[in-house]
């Protein structure tokens, strides 16, 4: 049973920690628990403000992109998952069910996961953590520039988890919650097909350029929230430390867009805890019920678009690009690459662009 009574809500900007210059995976996996452990400080201590502050629990938190690794650069596939690649049942997911537990929140996140299923695979996965401990929600990254994607295994993919395995939506004593991860926020079909089975809070997890212009991001954020009647909780990091980049290259502007659109908070700069709002289900509910205007989610037709979107597919990217002779086949570095300019070309013989 859903409580609606306001609660809040809190996007943690944290900076995300490259492994790259660990020696070897013992250190690296040491290092992840390390980090897993920190945090829980960091969480319970700017609860406890923002609850005092507010007056309402904090029930909610998100984590940026990647926080206990960074992303692979032109490391293998294989060897990053086996160097970083969270087990569903390992001990990255254990020890953040006992944070979770001990803290009373979900916790929302973002990890490079492996699967038995696809040897040698890692999937850029979106989870979120019940305060029971359990992972109530595993969301697989679709739209990824340098990742493998459950499209590229579609087949077998579809036949270990069905398509609620691909939009999955948690449903929880504070709400439907979804995820969506990084850029996947600039495409408005992600959103569209988790509302549609029935997500209220888009839980978004990125590592982004934060900056005093309007990004990309920013703007996508609030169209997601005010086209589907859904929050958004959205953090980044606050630099990724470990590399040769400059630490503050992804960092800034985590926040919080209500179902209008409307960005009720906004962090600066650095860690922090600063994007952090009441999430209110009982008005959104409300409003998705209102017969209006503005209810943009219950005047949709699915249907007008589904023929449209059919003719259109043939150029773009394909099912079981990484299936060969009916198994799953890890792909080089500079495949993804190949693929994207190969789309490119069939896009101009099509007259697409």
């Amino acid at each position: 049973m859903t409580d609606t009574a306001p609660f809040s809500a809190m996007a943690m900007q944290l900076t995300a920690r490259s492994l790259e210059r660990l020696p070897d995976t013992a250190r690296a996996r040491a290092a992840i628990l390390a980090h897993i452990a920190e945090i829980e400080a960091q969480i319970r201590t700017s609860a406890i403000f923002v609850a005092q502050y507010s007056g309402k629990p904090v029930k909610l938190v998100v984590l940026p992109e990647y926080l206990f690794t960074s992303y692979p650069g032109r490391i293998a596939v294989p060897d990053f998952a086996a160097r970083v690649g969270f087990a569903a049942d390992g001990p990255e997911y254990a020890a953040l069910g006992e944070v979770a537990g001990r803290l009373g929140m979900f916790l929302a996140g973002n990890a490079y996961e492996t699967d038995t299923a696809f040897p040698d695979f890692y999937f850029q996965t979106s989870f979120i953590v019940a305060p029971s401990g359990e992972v109530v929600l595993r969301y697989r990254r679709l739209l990824s520039m340098f990742a493998p994607s459950p499209h590229d295994v579609w087949e077998a993919y579809l036949d270990k988890y069905g398509i609620e395995g691909v939009f999955p939506v948690a449903r929880t004593e504070i709400g439907n919650l979804a995820c969506i991860a990084s850029e996947e926020i600039l495409y408005p079909e992600i959103a569209r097909a988790l509302a549609l089975r029935g997500a209220e809070v888009f839980c978004h997890s990125s590592s982004e350029i934060g900056s005093p212009l309007a990004t990309n991001k920013d703007i996508a954020k609030q169209a997601r929230a005010f086209e589907n009647l859904a929050y958004v909780v959205s953090a980044n990091t606050a630099g990724i430390s470990g590399t040769a980049m400059p630490l503050a290259s992804a960092d800034g502007n985590s926040q919080v867009v209500d179902w209008k659109g409307r960005i009720v908070a906004q962090s600066g700069d650095g860690e922090t805890f600063t994007a952090f709002a009441a999430l209110d289900l009982g008005a959104l509910r409300a409003a998705r019920r209102t017969p209006a205007m503005t209810n943009y989610l219950a005047r949709q037709r699915p249907a007008l678009f589904a023929q449209a979107y059919a003719a259109a597919a043939d150029p773009f990217q394909g099912p079981n690009g990484m299936i060969e002779g009916g198994s799953p086949a890890i792909p080089d570095r500079d495949y993804f690459r190949r693929a994207q300019e190969a789309v490119i070309e069939r896009l101009s013989k099509a007259g697409v662009i």
